[in-house]
């Protein structure tokens, strides 16, 4: 059987040792076994949890969906109905993000085009803008329009 150390289970599956301490404290991953300088030991299992977690929120999973993904692998039932719902609710979010950055997309397209020109005595209109509505009345409800950014965890 493979023995891992944390060291050697983040250089296998490409991520800092910080990442896999992480995954230990919202109890993601565990490890496998001390040893008895109280080092910590994974096994194969660890790797390929690892690589599940990890491929999981390159897809746009969030750590509670990865946290339900792995507890649905010891069901008894197939768990399809639960999967489809957390990725149906993925795709909601991930639809409505892409649809946000389009809109921040034209914000900033239209903010280069009319940045620099020369024709207002300000180096930049956009300056302007980004100032508040305080600073200037906004005659264009599309490029003046409060864009929400969304952070995700």
């Amino acid at each position: 059987m493979a023995s891992y150390t944390i060291g050697r289970l983040a250089k296998t599956v490409g991520v800092p040792t910080s990442t896999l301490r992480f995954y230990e404290r919202t109890g993601l991953l565990r490890p496998d076994a001390r040893t008895g300088g109280n080092y910590r030991e994974y096994s194969q299992q660890s790797v390929e949890r690892l690589r599940f977690i990890r491929s999981a929120q390159a897809t746009g999973f969030s750590l509670a969906d990865v946290r339900e993904l792995l507890s649905l692998t010891h069901s008894d039932e197939p768990p399809c109905e639960e999967v489809l719902a957390l990725t149906r609710q993925r795709l909601v979010e991930v639809r409505q993000r892409l649809k946000e950055l389009r809109h921040v997309e034209k914000v900033l397209a239209r903010a280069m085009e009319g940045c620099c020109t020369g024709h207002t005595p300000d180096l930049c209109e956009e300056i302007n803008r980004l100032k508040g509505p305080a600073a200037r009345p906004c005659k264009d409800t599309v490029t003046c329009r409060p864009t929400k950014i969304v952070a995700r965890t």
